[in-house]
């Protein structure tokens, strides 16, 4: 009777630790293989998606974005320097590069479409493109809100230049010119890579753009 005592108890003892373990396993989510192994891990919740802003609109390597005191932001190579002086009807705003020569100029424009203005910058009697010694055109665009000279000169000083001009409507409807310029000896791309910058980060004041 006391070893058929002993064994009712130990059974009891086995079958209340199995109904413990099946209970534990269960409240983890495995319910299907009591015991059989560490608990698996709980999956966090998806993070949103990031916020920030598109590489387009953020400042490239080896430039920087400055609210320019005329009124717009644009990025500009780091290290150029900033003039300004007065020009025809608008302050022309000069950033130079202090080693190879290449100068960025941007400034507001008077005329009705950016077309007409650069056709007057080209051929005016007084002051046109063309009565520049040396004067080529290398090549000319032109889309809906804008239009693009690209030639090369003799300067007096400063030797052979090449020159892309780009003169577009801004995202508050005002239209701007922004001058390339650079010595014929560097490759095109150098000298218009300024220009593509600025062109992609150009916003003026108190406007919202993409």
């Amino acid at each position: 009777m006391l070893a058929a005592l002993a064994v009712a108890v130990l059974v009891g003892v086995a079958v209340g630790a199995g109904v413990w373990l099946l209970l534990r396993d269960t409240s983890l989510g495995s319910a299907t293989r009591p015991g059989a192994g560490p608990a698996p891990s709980v999956k966090a919740p998806k993070a949103p998606k990031s916020t920030s802003p598109s590489p387009s609109a953020s400042t490239a390597s080896g430039y920087r974005r400055v609210q320019d005191p005329v009124g717009y932001t644009v990025d500009v190579p780091r290290g150029w320097t900033r003039t300004e002086k007065q020009g025809r009807s608008a302050p022309v705003v000069v950033y130079d590069a202090p080693a190879d020569g290449r100068r960025l100029q941007v400034f507001r424009i008077a005329e009705d479409t950016p077309a007409q203005s650069l056709d007057l910058a080209e051929n005016d009697p007084g002051y046109g493109f063309v009565r520049q010694r040396g004067y080529q055109v290398l090549d000319r665009a032109s889309g809906t809100t804008w239009a693009e000279l690209v030639y090369r000169y003799d300067d007096t000083d400063l030797g052979a230049r090449q020159v892309v001009d780009h003169r577009f409507q801004a995202a508050d409807g005002t239209l701007y010119a922004i001058r390339a310029t650079g010595p014929a000896a560097l490759t095109p791309a150098l000298v218009r890579e300024p220009l593509t910058r600025a062109l992609a980060s150009f916003c003026p004041a108190d406007t919202e753009c993409h």
